[in-house]
């Protein structure tokens, strides 16, 4: 209900309760502040702001809306012939320029501005100058603002975070890419697809000759050939080589749940971040590699040591953790190649 209430209504609700909440006594006030909650959908420490304030007056509310804004029309233009002669700079660097750039151009005759303008064009502060400057800048460099659009595919995909993985079955696992383009990020070069089971820690790798959806797919066919148990679920972050039609097409025909990390969280994928680093940088590095001969030999390379990563070299999770004093006993199945717990034990032993 407090998401149908408008603003004017919740204003109105607030004049007339509030005296009936002034002149209560505790028991009377925290009924009607659960009330006014449930309502309206306020804080209840907001809620006890607006009753203590001093109300505002009908009049002072319209005169407020009546009120013109600083930077009208003239400022705008004014700014945009200013912009214009600074051969659109942003608003950071256009702000130093414009006492200097106004005082010349007045001079030479190229603009006269009244002295209430003027006043208000100096005074703009370089995020305002943005701001009022946004509508030309995008009209002239026939650019669309930063927002991206999300693809349907994503938007179709739920969100998995780290703490979901409450008691996963071998098969749910996650993906990543790792690009093997050195320095540089320009042109094509292999990438490495990694696949990390989050109950047993078995990692799978395929190297991909470009960053492509379709490669990925074949992949996926490829690996669920060899791998020990079927694939139950695909854990991916928010890539164009994963969110596409290809990908989605084809673990829909198999059955396989698709679900992908928060944007800007790679701790969702803690799993195969760990191994990207413990095998795949660990056993190619960080040089830069191209072509399909270096596709072939990551490939060999792979298949050489899968069974030595997965069957002979052991690995482990931190099943829990206990605290005292201060500090909070919680469960984290994190992977680490190390614990905490045995860190004062080797300072102890080093001293």
């Amino acid at each position: 209900m407090a998401r149908t209430l408008s603003t004017e209504t919740r204003r109105d609700l607030l004049d007339a309760v509030r005296e009936r909440y002034r002149g209560s006594f505790k028991g009377e006030k925290l009924r009607i502040l659960d009330e006014f909650v449930a309502v309206t959908g306020y804080h209840r420490k907001h809620i006890i702001r607006l009753f203590n304030a001093t109300p505002v007056a009908v009049a002072d509310r319209q005169d407020r809306r009546a009120r013109l804004p600083v930077y009208d029309d003239a400022v705008r233009d004014a700014l945009i012939l200013l912009w214009e002669a600074s051969d659109r700079v942003c608003g950071k660097r256009l702000k130093p320029l414009l006492p200097l750039l106004v005082t010349v151009l007045e001079r030479h005759g190229h603009l006269t501005l009244d002295v209430t303008i003027r006043a208000r064009v100096l005074a703009a502060s370089a995020a305002t100058l943005d701001r009022l400057l946004r509508p030309t800048r995008t009209s002239v460099s026939g650019q669309r603002g930063r927002r991206r659009a999300v693809p349907a595919v994503q938007k179709n995909v739920p969100v998995r975070t780290f703490a979901e993985w409450e008691d996963p079955l071998p098969g749910d696992m996650e993906a990543d890419l790792v690009s093997h383009g050195g320095d540089s990020a320009t042109g094509s070069f292999v990438h490495t697809l990694t696949l990390t089971d989050v109950a047993s820690g078995w990692a799978e790798c395929v190297a991909l000759v470009v960053r492509d959806g379709a490669l990925v797919a074949a992949a996926l066919e490829q690996l669920r050939q060899t791998m020990p148990f079927p694939l139950r679920g695909f854990d991916s972050d928010n890539g164009s080589e994963f969110m596409n039609e290809t990908v989605a097409a084809y673990c829909h025909t198999h059955g396989i749940p698709c679900t992908r990390s928060r944007p800007y969280h790679k701790n969702d994928q803690a799993w195969v971040e760990q191994k990207n680093g413990a095998v795949v940088r660990r056993l190619v590095g960080y040089r830069r590699l191209e072509g399909l001969a270096a596709a072939a030999a990551l490939s060999r390379l792979y298949a050489a040591s899968r069974l030595f990563v997965n069957f002979f070299q052991p690995s482990f999770k931190l099943a829990s953790r206990s605290g005292s004093g201060r500090r909070s006993a919680r469960p984290i199945t994190h992977p680490r190649r190390r614990t905490r717990s045995s860190w004062p034990a080797r300072r102890s032993a080093r001293r």
